[in-house]
């Protein structure tokens, strides 16, 4: 069965590389919110087993964090393990003191470590 992955906040470039990198490790079908609005109904409407947002979402500049506070506040998707894609240590420390798992930057996608970290939760 396909694992699950919600991406929130990507321009189309990026979106499409994350995708084609995910897609080309794992076995995953992958769903896109461009909004906050959008992130919440699909965390609330469908079981995934991994969120990645955007630090900024490209459609309206909105904070990961944001994201990441509504989606935890959802009973129904709370234990959903959530990764803010950003290059900067200090919004990874943010991310993961408000409840996300290590993320990784969009320029680290194609390494090992993140390689590994995606597959705790999509092998």
């Amino acid at each position: 069965m396909k694992r699950k992955v919600l991406d929130v906040g990507q321009c189309d470039a990026d979106h499409y590389r994350i995708s084609s990198t995910l897609t080309k490790y794992f076995d995953i079908e992958i769903q896109r919110a461009h909004s906050h609005d959008e992130a919440l109904r699909l965390a609330n409407t469908t079981s995934f087993d991994l969120v990645l947002i955007n630090r900024l979402l490209d459609a309206d500049g909105s904070s990961a964090m944001d994201v990441l506070h509504s989606i935890k506040s959802l009973p129904s998707a709370a234990d959903i393990p959530v990764m803010v894609v950003s290059n900067f240590e200090d919004a990874q420390q943010t991310a993961i003191d408000a409840g996300a798992i290590q993320g990784f930057g969009k320029a680290a996608l194609d390494t090992d470590e993140t390689k590994s970290l995606l597959a705790e939760h999509l092998a």
